[in-house]
Parts: C-alpha cells; structure tokens; sequence
C-alpha cells in the first residue's frame, strides 16, 4: 500500500524546474579598423551590432535591418557587405573597415574630402554606408570586375557616370543626393573615368 502512494505521489509532483542555459555564446576575433578585436557574442549577434553595440563604432546606421537600404555597408576583406545581413562569428578572423576606419577630422579619407566638397549627403544618416561603398566600388572597378551594365566584361570597366550608379545602386539616399554623390566618386577615380 505503501509503495503504490509513493507512486500517486511521484505522478503528482512536477518535474524539477530547469533554468535555461541562455543562448549559445561564442568567441570571434577580427581586425576592425586596423586594430584587433576579440567579443564573446550570443551566435545570433549581427556583425553590425557587434560593432555597434559591442565595439560602440555607431558611424555605422542601422537603416532596414533587411539588407534593402546600405546604410550598415562596411568593408570586410576588400569586399563591401550589408553588415546586417551577416553574423558577426562568421567574420573570425576577417579584417573590417568602418567609415571610423576611413578617416578622422583633420584626415579625411579622399572620398569623404569629396563628398563634403560635392555635398554628397543631406541629413548625412546614409552617408557612412555611401562612403564606404563608394571606397570599395572604385576599388571593384580598378580590379577590373564587371558589373550589370558593362558593355563588354571583358574590357576593364570605368568609372563612368552609369556605371557608378549601378554599383551604387543598393545605397539609398532618401535626400535624394545622387548626383552629388556620383559627382564626388567621379573626382576620387580620377583618370579612371
């Protein structure tokens, strides 16, 4: 008799309660701005609010969180990305570049010279992610990449007018400074135009 009310009593009692372990953290080392970086994220953590958050480089805006206005583009290895739109873990051991990395006050990088010089920005909400697309958009056209309206791909490209706005074109401007924008490009490329 015994025996079977420990058992009514055992069926009655609920489970132990368990205390979630938290998400899953991991540790990411990179190079942001020339100096070496090392977090402990939650796995989810955007490379963008790494930096922003995490690293408090807040040049970098947080426009649509959904890759569709660049105002998050960073350089990472050369390459110009929506930094919303990737996990910071996935950058272990990359080198990034934010518009802070670019220049400072007193040393401007040339293409942040020129967007002052050309007005390339309005509300200036957009203008680090414009920079630096504009930064790596002259360095895809001095590699030689093609892009959509490349004539023939296997000429070098140049940085004509229409072939600046269509790499520029994943870049919003909602002060509708474009043809500043193209303006300063066309004088940072130079001869490659």
């Amino acid at each position: 008799m015994a025996a079977a009310a420990s058992a009514a009593s055992e069926a009655t009692t609920p489970p132990p309660t368990r205390v979630p372990a938290g998400p899953p953290k991991a540790d990411v080392s990179f190079k942001v701005n020339g100096r070496q970086q090392q977090l402990r994220l939650d796995t989810r953590t955007t490379l963008l609010d790494a930096l922003r958050e995490h690293l408090r480089l807040t040049g970098t805006k947080k426009g649509c969180d959904h890759g569709q206005c660049g105002a998050c583009t960073v350089i990472v290895d050369g390459r110009r990305i929506n930094s919303c739109l990737t996990l910071a873990v996935m950058h272990e051991g990359d080198e990034i570049t934010t518009i802070e990395g670019l220049g400072q006050p007193g040393d401007l990088h040339p293409m942040q010279a020129a967007f002052v010089k050309h007005d390339g920005f309005q509300c200036g909400y957009c203008t680090p992610g414009q920079i630096c697309s504009a930064v790596a958009v002259l360095e895809e056209i001095g590699a030689g990449v093609p892009s959509h309206v490349s004539v023939d791909i296997t000429a070098r490209p140049r940085a004509t007018p229409a072939e600046l706005r269509e790499r520029m074109s994943g870049n919003i401007c909602r002060c509708g400074a474009y043809s500043n924008i193209i303006e300063a490009m066309t004088e940072v490329a130079g001869d490659a135009v």
